[in-house]
């Protein structure tokens, strides 16, 4: 998820479970158009009635860009289901994308599911694509904040945007929906719940599917693809930042095997290959070096299933990782994706009941050391174990963790990073009420 934000009276922020470069350049552009008329102060330091209030120019508290997508329609269900809490019980929203029959149809079916058919007249209906990039600034300058359902977003965004993004007082957010607000928040509320100075955390990640069975839409399965293509790119990126090493507290975490059986989860497990290691290794490396907090180290992993699924999962592993090598063999994956997953991917995506039915479970095994103790001496001497629980993935968890992003930035402007920049969720809601809010929708995180 993504979300820009200009401090001031004629800000935009934009939240989005991805984003485009092209909104990316779009935004901090606009952003220099009203700039100007904030001090530098007031950039920094803008009170959130100021920065998130609508206007007869900005009349839109959050505009949903990329609705009419599979994972879009179900974040415009979201949105309105909670609009009530929005600035003083309050929201005044729209949705944005290229076909305007397309979109008028999402809002049709969040009214019929929702049974709230004032929806049809109270949504306004936005055209923006991202190839047309003046159609990009006439809807951000549309909006307080942007939920975007759209394109790729890497880590190259840091590397390109950041000191644009500060400079401008824009917030470029990534990774806020089950990637990686489940894992960035769980880490920090497990040092949070943790009596004394936490120094390592270890996360086993499940997904049950219920009687109906379950998969991923194929959007999910190609950026996979696009990702593991452009591995080699992204281990050079990463070496253009520069970083030292960050320091270790405590005995240094050891990584578990490639394959091996969990008994935290009494199943096989692999080492998790999602974004979420990344995602909060920089949550940590932001934490220590901006708020000079005690880093915390961090390994995830993910079970498997029994000896069956290890199979499948291997067969399907190693023709994945031929086949995405070339540019036939990508094609090849992306045109039948539920043949080269076992099924677990479709064009379809899951249905409504598969949905209901879908759940998914974080345990954090976390250790350190207890009150009174020198961090500097001796081995951790103190454990915990925390859970964070919640309904189906992809398209029910991502919603509620992007639309509850979105709202803590209208409530809570003040407990935000002081200055803009290209952040991660952790970085971004540290300080904010956001886990409350997560429990209160479903998503919730507990001390085992």
């Amino acid at each position: 998820m993504t979300l820009f934000n200009e401090h001031g009276v004629e800000g935009v922020s934009l939240l989005a479970t991805e984003v485009s470069r092209s909104t990316v350049r779009c935004s901090l552009r606009f952003s220099q158009s009203v700039s100007s008329s904030v001090s530098p102060d007031d950039q920094q330091l803008g009170s959130a009635m100021a920065a998130f209030s609508t206007s007869s120019s900005r009349p839109y508290h959050i505009v949903i860009f990329g609705a009419s997508g599979f994972t879009g329609q179900f974040v415009v269900e979201e949105l309105a289901r909670t609009a009530s809490e929005g600035p003083k019980g309050n929201l005044k929203w729209a949705v944005a994308g290229r076909n305007s029959t397309k979109l008028e149809k999402v809002v049709e079916q969040a009214a019929g599911a929702l049974s709230k058919p004032e929806l049809k007249s109270e949504v306004d209906i936005l055209i923006a694509d991202v190839g047309d990039p003046d159609s990009l600034a006439a809807m951000c300058k549309q909006a307080v904040i942007v939920l975007s359902c759209v394109g790729p977003f890497l880590e190259s965004m840091q590397l390109n945007y950041h000191d644009q993004a500060a400079e401008k007082g824009v917030y470029i957010v990534g990774s806020c929906g089950f990637d990686s607000i489940p894992a960035d928040m769980g880490v920090i509320y497990t040092r949070d719940q943790f009596k004394g100075t936490l120094t390592a955390v270890e996360s086993f990640l499940t997904a049950s599917a219920g009687p109906e069975g379950g998969c991923i839409h194929d959007g999910t399965w190609q950026s996979a693809i696009y990702g593991l293509a452009d591995s080699d790119k992204l281990r050079s990126l990463r070496k253009k930042f520069g970083h030292k090493p960050l320091p270790v507290v405590g005995t240094k975490i050891k990584r578990r095997g490639t394959l091996f059986y969990s008994n935290e989860l009494q199943q096989y497990a692999i080492p998790f290959m999602g974004s979420d290691p990344s995602v909060v290794k920089r949550t940590q490396r932001y934490l220590n070096e901006e708020l000079n907090e005690s880093p915390v180290q961090y390994g995830a992993y993910v079970g498997v299933g029994g000896i069956s699924n290890i199979f499948k999962l291997v067969f399907a592993g190693l023709m994945f990782f031929f086949l995405v090598k070339f540019s036939f063999g990508r094609n090849l994956l992306m045109k039948f994706p539920e043949f080269f997953s076992f099924g677990f991917f479709s064009k379809e995506g899951p249905t409504r009941k598969q949905m209901e039915g879908a759940s998914f479970r974080f345990i954090f095994l976390g250790e350190g050391y207890t009150e009174g103790s020198d961090p500097s001496e001796g081995k951790p001497n103190g454990k915990i174990r925390t859970l964070v629980k919640g309904p189906e993935a992809g398209y029910v968890a991502t919603p509620i963790a992007m639309v509850q992003a979105a709202l803590t930035m209208l409530n809570e402007f003040d407990s935000l990073p002081k200055t803009g920049g290209v952040y991660t969720p952790g970085a971004t809601f540290a300080k904010t009420t956001i886990v409350d809010r997560l429990n209160k929708h479903g998503i919730q995180f507990s001390v085992l």
